[in-house]
Parts: C-alpha cells; sequence; structure tokens
C-alpha cells in the first residue's frame, strides 16, 4: 500500500454532555452531545446518519443508550456493505447492557477487524 492511498479519518462521538466534554479534551473534534432526559432517538439517527454520510469519520463512538433507542438505524448501516465508519457502542456513567464486556468487544473487534485482540 502506497503512501497516497492511507487517508486520516475523524473519530465522531454521539453522547451525553460528559461523555463529549472528555472526548473533546482528548481532541476529537467531531462531537454533538444529546440530552438523555429527552425523546431523543429522532436526534440520534439524524446525527448519526451524518457522520455515516461523512467521507472523513471512519469511527462513531455512540452510547450504548443511544444505540438502544436508535437500534434501528444502527442494524441499519452496520448490514450494509459499507466498511467505514466503524459504530463502537461504548457505556455510559450508570455501566453495560453487556454482563461480559471482555467477550463482547472480543466478538466486536473479530467480526471488524477479522482477529481477536487481547489486553
Amino acid at each position: 500500500m502506497n503512501k497516497s492511498s492511507v487517508r486520516n479519518l475523524e473519530i465522531a462521538v454521539i453522547g451525553d454532555q460528559e461523555l463529549v466534554s472528555v472526548l473533546q479534551l482528548a481532541g476529537i473534534r467531531k462531537t454533538h452531545a444529546i440530552l438523555i432526559e429527552r425523546n431523543a432517538a429522532e436526534e440520534v439517527r439524524s446525527t448519526l446518519q451524518e457522520y455515516v454520510s461523512d467521507p472523513d469519520v471512519g469511527v462513531v463512538i455512540l452510547l450504548e443508550e443511544f444505540a438502544d433507542i436508535a437500534g434501528d438505524t444502527v442494524a441499519r448501516i452496520r448490514q450494509s456493505k459499507s466498511v467505514l465508519p466503524v459504530i463502537v457502542e461504548v457505556p455510559s456513567k450508570h455501566g453495560t447492557k453487556h454482563p461480559d464486556v471482555v467477550g463482547y468487544y472480543k466478538r466486536f473487534t473479530r467480526e471488524f477487524l477479522g482477529f481477536e485482540i487481547e489486553i
């Protein structure tokens, strides 16, 4: 692979204000904070669609709670033929829905990368 074919893709975040603020401090510029208290499904769907349509976005970090309320859109994107962007669900400060978090992320990496990563 020659150097000219490699692109630097951005990470985008859809989360609550706390997650967005922390990741902005880490240098992520494409962020969208959504209030969990209100009906946020349409806002999550439209923001997710915006990031998926952006050719500069390679990874979308999405709170698990938001992935649940916009599950139809997340499923449609994951079932498409497109490799990018990868949607990564992260737990909120209230915890995760996955009883075996290590197993979940192992399956996730195997599915998207084709091999397991163990730390």
